[in-house]
């Protein structure tokens, strides 16, 4: 399987206007999503897990109680790429 091409800055810095509340850190991109509930994050999450799973693409997750973040980053390329933008996307439209 060949990795995905890493964007440029450039490309990223114009991806991420369209994309509100992610943010770029290093070589990856971040959100952090707010629950009202504890177990409404935790179904989030599931959903999130199918998503990935169909993709083949899989975000770092950290939960601390209603606040949940994401992590995204195509590792076997080093850095972000358009599936990472792809995911981001289909994350919020959850």
């Amino acid at each position: 399987m060949t990795a995905s091409p890493l964007l440029s800055d450039i490309e990223i810095q114009r991806e991420l206007g369209s994309l509100p509340g992610w943010a770029r850190r290093g070589n990856a991109l971040v959100k952090t999503y707010a629950f009202a509930t504890f177990p409404s994050g935790v179904e989030w999450v599931r959903r999130v897990a199918d998503v990935a799973e169909g993709m083949n693409h899989h975000p770092d997750i950290d939960i601390r109680y209603t606040k949940i973040t994401v992590t995204l980053s195509t590792h076997d390329s080093g850095g972000i790429t358009g599936k990472d933008l792809v995911l981001a996307r289909k994350l919020d439209a959850l």
